[in-house]
């Protein structure tokens, strides 16, 4: 057990010594902000992982969560059931006709949410705590709040009208924390497939990615302000104040808007997923073919992958380039030094690729019991949000669509951005796997 707190410790150090070496100025770091920020960390993981009637109330609302997702199967039967034959199995149907439904489902119903008002009294109750302990803007609270429940894209419609008008400091905040966290439609949809069947591991999983999801918030401020410290004048200083919009003129037609992004969202998923994995498959052919070339006497590349992984690895490919990039960064987040290589996998899949291609391979790895159980843990909350190369560009472009004379700024912090995000996930990542039982 000192092992595995050191190594915490350890790494949480690592990962805030990198924000301070990456700092645009050192010398303005708010010290007093990032110790606030890594104990609101501290106090909500140890609630959550560590006191019985905290964990117990929080893992009511995640099977809340869980009995939720379970509605979509009544829509999904309705339209799908017909494609299963007595030859097609149902779980080689799992991903499309269960797992993204649920996305399409939860952005309907995040949208009733947010129409009726009662996502935005939670958003507003959160960015007050989270103003008052770390004195932030009151623009930076909401759009901080904001991304625990809506995606990257989605949270600054709260703070819309104050986009142009913000600091550089405060537009990195803003896009970190779109990166740290995740939306809850995609939330819905991990829980699907991590949990597989069982409800009781669906439980399990919906409690730590909702608890990663609320951490990750102040670990992203933490590591943006380190990052791009704040040096002008904020023009909002005080007013914590929700962009009055809503989603349509009554309850029926925000259903119906949030219906259709959850369509675009799910699709986009869908295709995203579908090219990713078959540009992998032809990189891996090609790696292989470049593996499989030897000379008399000496082993081809293949030969020496397989044998270094004492054959998990058959040949040359990008999960093992991944494994072997990334295997420092798996041992700075305290995974057992038997997984390093399989954690450092999903790391890289999650940056390069996306989170929804990591939790993919979480999810087989964690069926066939590849990983340790605080492998698992530590893998569930680093992997828990948005930050990869892509989401750069969706952030450009969806910010950008909102205050266009931003855009320059938001291309120019588009990669701390990426920095920060992944940086938040890995300390909330560190913190979890010191604190699970």
């Amino acid at each position: 057990m000192l092992e595995v707190i050191f190594r915490g410790f350890l790494g949480l150090f690592i990962l805030l010594l990198i924000c301070y070496l990456l700092s645009n100025d050192r010398k303005a770091i708010n010290w007093r902000l990032v110790i606030i920020g890594m104990s609101l960390q501290f106090i909500f993981a140890l609630l959550v992982l560590r006191v019985g009637w905290v964990r117990g109330g929080f893992e009511m609302i995640a099977a809340g969560f869980a009995t939720l997702t379970g509605f979509t199967d009544a829509g999904t039967d309705f339209l799908l059931k017909s494609f299963i034959s007595d030859k097609i199995e149902p779980s080689n149907l799992n991903f499309a006709f269960r797992v993204l439904p649920t996305v399409i489902f939860f952005s309907a119903f995040t949208s009733l949410l947010y129409y009726l008002g009662i996502l935005q009294k939670i958003v507003y109750s959160l960015a007050w705590v989270m103003k008052k302990t770390m004195r932030l803007s009151g623009s930076e609270s909401l759009a901080a709040a904001g991304n625990i429940f809506l995606g990257q894209t989605e949270a600054p419609l709260l703070v819309k009208p104050y986009i142009s008008h913000m600091t550089n400091s405060e537009i990195l905040c803003l896009m970190s924390g779109g990166m740290a966290t995740i939306a809850g439609g995609v939330l819905a949809a991990y829980i699907n497939f991590l949990g597989g069947g069982d409800e009781a591991s669906k439980v399990v999983f919906a409690t730590h990615l909702l608890c990663a999801s609320i951490m990750s918030a102040p670990a992203a401020i933490v590591a943006a302000k380190m990052i791009y410290p704040e040096t002008e004048e904020a023009v909002n200083p005080e007013e914590i104040k929700l962009n009055p919009e809503k989603i349509g003129t009554n309850s029926l037609e925000a259903i119906s808007i949030g219906t259709t992004d959850g369509i675009k969202l799910a699709i986009n998923v869908g295709g995203m997923l579908l090219v990713f994995i078959a540009l992998l498959a032809m990189l891996n052919y090609f790696l292989g073919w470049v593996g499989s070339f030897h000379t008399d006497g000496y082993l081809s590349l293949n030969d020496m992958v397989t044998n270094a992984s004492n054959g998990k690895y058959t040949q040359l490919s990008l999960e093992y380039v991944f494994g072997i990039l990334f295997a420092p960064l798996a041992w700075v987040l305290g995974t057992p030094s038997s997984d390093i290589m399989e954690m450092g996998r999903l790391l890289g899949e999650k940056t390069i690729i996306n989170e929804f291609f990591a939790y993919i391979s979480l999810a087989e790895m964690n069926k066939a019991a590849e990983l340790a159980p605080r492998s698992v843990i530590i893998a569930t909350y680093a992997l828990c949000g948005f930050s990869n190369i892509a989401s750069i560009g969706i952030q450009i472009g969806g910010i950008g669509a909102m205050a266009p004379g931003k855009r320059a700024v938001l291309s120019k912090l588009g990669f701390r951005a990426l920095l920060a995000g992944s940086i938040a996930c890995f300390l909330t990542a560190c913190i979890a796997g010191m604190l699970h039982p």
